[in-house]
């Protein structure tokens, strides 16, 4: 049998990435490029379109160099929610007030369009309750009203279409111009249930300009995760990346999703369980939350439920934490001890790893049975980039409880272990919210991305939400899951759950600890004491 290799792209916040995949979900070789992000003022994040695509070029030609071209049979993609605009010919159009084409996208970490997401909850639509009852100022709309409002002339006016990165890089690569059933209705209020545009929707919030012309602007043609794109590669697009024209490519995923999508399959040879039963934790500069269902669960403040979003027939519920890895590198680097730290890490040793161990030690030297109990004193409410689930607050905060004038390596430990401890809390008020309406009961966490490889951020999620947690053996999950959508579309497997049971793989299993369960109960208790308190200040100051 001739061998056959799957090339799966991920372009995250601030890299470029691509892989060459085996069907059984072995990466052979990756590489990986940065990409630039501009910050004009204060809460605007922009990239390139052409920037983006040549560290794409640059990382796929660098994966396939050492295979024929014939055993690359496909190609897909997967992108952060970011949001870019083209103008005529598909030529970039700024996204910005600076006016520079270059700066076409609008990142999704991009917070400028408070007010207008506030005008569209105000709105109070039906189909808000997709969203968990309110668009998040991150999501697509929001940001096309801001430019509607702010850059008529200069932008507006001169749109010729807004693609959702992981559709740009479809249609980038194919010359066909199709949308995502997972970009549109995970951020973009597409109705899923009806396969349409809600035109009352687009009215009420001022921009069903967008559905002229049968919505050429925002796409007419919605496809399913892993089915094929047009004809495959363009001769333009098959040229750049170095693959033959026609190669397969699949329908598009939002990264995190791609995750979740490879960590679905995944399992341990002791434990494992019915996709209903898993929550998948995508785990980088921020923490997105996944579950699928067989019935729809609307919760309150969290995300979906979107109906086919990543496998058909599932329903997809999103939970999420705006800053995970981001909040932990700013507690970290903002320390006084940082830098006498970081001067004192071996070679390859990172931060974490130091900490994590110097914890232990602290722990041993004052007879504790284990380091959790060192934040008895300290306790985090860990929202410094506002509250994306369950709370569904961008304006919430951050706080801590428990400070001192103690500034040496033991006080940054500790103080980094309560802020692992309070995005573990994050995730079990996630997981509460869900189980409150009704949603299927969680048998198991999934980990990947960059937090992953922390033993103690894995470990404190399986104390705190007293649920077992699987590591999968490759590392890479985001980049197999976005192999498998290009393995789907070239009939490789029979539909993603399939290519996902095939490419998903192995895991380590972390099993929770009961002893430490009731010192957790009495910290998610504060934990959630805090929020209450937030709200009694935010009211005292009105």
């Amino acid at each position: 049998m001739p061998k056959i290799y799957f090339v799966g792209v991920d372009v995250g916040t601030s890299s470029a990435r691509a892989a060459l995949i085996t069907s059984d979900g072995k990466v052979i070789k990756q590489a990986a490029r940065n990409i630039r992000i501009w910050n004009p003022e204060h809460e605007h994040f922009e990239q390139s379109s052409d920037d983006i695509w040549n560290a794409v070029c640059y990382c796929v030609k660098n994966v396939t160099s050492d295979v024929a071209k014939e055993e690359v049979v496909s190609i897909s993609f997967d992108a952060t929610c970011s949001l870019v605009i083209l103008g005529e010919n598909g030529e970039p159009l700024s996204a910005s007030k600076t006016l520079n084409p270059e700066q076409n996208v609008i990142l999704w970490m991009d917070h400028r369009a408070h007010k207008e997401a506030d005008h569209i909850n105000a709105t109070k639509h039906d189909i808000l309750k997709y969203v968990g009852g309110q668009v998040s100022v991150e999501m697509e709309l929001p940001k096309l009203l801001w430019l509607k409002n702010n850059c008529y002339l200069s932008t507006w006016s001169k749109i010729w279409r807004a693609f959702d990165l992981p559709d740009f890089l479809t249609w980038r690569s194919t010359g066909c111009d199709t949308r995502s059933l997972c970009s549109v209705v995970c951020k973009w209020n597409y109705d899923a249930e009806n396969m349409q545009w809600n035109r009352d929707f687009f009215q009420q919030i001022g921009l069903d300009d967008l559905l002229n012309n049968d919505a050429e602007i925002i796409g007419s043609i919605v496809k399913e995760p892993g089915t094929p794109v047009g004809n495959g590669l363009s001769e333009k697009a098959a040229k750049e990346l170095n693959l033959l024209p026609g190669t397969v490519v699949g329908t598009s995923l939002i990264d995190a999703h791609a995750g979740a999508l490879g960590m679905f399959g995944c399992r341990s040879k002791e434990y494992n369980c019915e996709l209903q039963g898993k929550l998948a934790l995508i785990c980088g500069t921020s923490t997105c939350h996944m579950s699928l269902t067989r019935d729809p669960c609307l919760a309150r403040g969290i995300w979906g439920p979107y109906r086919s979003a990543i496998i058909a027939d599932y329903y997809l519920n999103e939970g999420g934490q705006s800053a995970a890895g981001l909040l932990l590198d700013h507690v970290i680097k903002t320390h006084p001890q940082y830098m006498h730290i970081k001067m004192k890490l071996s070679e390859n040793e990172h931060i974490y790893t130091y900490l994590n161990r110097r914890l232990k030690q602290i722990a041993k030297e004052k007879g504790l049975d284990d380091p959790c109990y060192l934040t008895k004193d300290i306790h985090v409410w860990p929202d410094f980039r506002g509250n994306r689930s369950p709370i569904a607050d961008p304006n919430l905060r951050g706080m801590i409880t428990g400070l001192n004038m103690n500034v040496d390596e033991d006080a940054l430990a500790i103080l980094y272990l309560a802020f692992v401890q309070a995005l573990a809390y994050g995730t079990r008020h996630i997981i509460d919210n869900l189980l409150k309406h009704n949603r299927v009961p969680f048998q198991t966490l999934l980990f990947c991305g960059g937090l992953a490889k922390n033993a103690l951020y894995v470990q404190n999620h399986a104390d705190i939400c007293q649920l077992p947690a699987l590591i999968p053996d490759e590392q890479e999950m985001v980049l197999v899951g976005s192999a498998m959508l290009g393995a789907c579309a070239a009939n490789v497997y029979d539909g993603l759950e399939a290519a996902s049971a095939a490419m998903g793989g192995n895991g380590k299993m972390l099993i929770p600890q009961f002893s430490t369960k009731e010192y957790h109960e009495r910290k998610y208790h504060v934990f959630l004491e805090m929020l209450n308190d937030q709200r009694k200040y935010r009211d005292l100051m009105m």
